[in-house]
């Protein structure tokens, strides 16, 4: 069934493309300024609708929460870099067996993580079911 509306969309939109090519340049044939001042005012009608949609997308907080996120990432980024570059030149002074000890005894991040107490030894009472 796709492929019957596949042949029959084809011919129809290349047939559309056509007329609509005709058009336009009989419409510049017969009238060039119009044609123009129906270009130019088109396209500011394009460029004002593309604007006030930037500015009413600009406006959301969610935006911004984004633009904030992106900056702490870029400030991060660029601690860790420093970071980085301040031990590359320590572990190469020190050596490698020291370099090998640091990255041993990293500090591991705090598991924010809480055990929550079951019934496990508990049998279900089948009769209450």
């Amino acid at each position: 069934m796709a492929f019957l509306k596949n042949r029959i969309s084809v011919p129809l939109v290349g047939s559309v493309i056509v007329l609509g090519i005709i058009g336009i340049i009989g419409t510049f044939a017969d009238d060039p300024i119009g044609f123009l001042k129906n270009i130019a005012v088109f396209a500011l009608v394009g460029l004002a609708i593309y604007f006030v949609f930037r500015l009413m997308r600009r406006s959301t907080p969610r935006n911004k929460e984004q633009q904030a996120f992106i900056k702490a990432a870029k400030k991060s980024k660029k601690r860790l870099q420093t970071k980085g570059g301040e031990q590359s030149t320590k572990s190469t002074s020190l050596g490698s067996l020291t370099s090998l000890k640091k990255s041993k005894t990293k500090k591991k991040s705090p598991v924010h993580l809480t055990v929550i107490d079951g019934k496990k030894g508990k049998k279900k009472n089948r009769a209450s079911l």
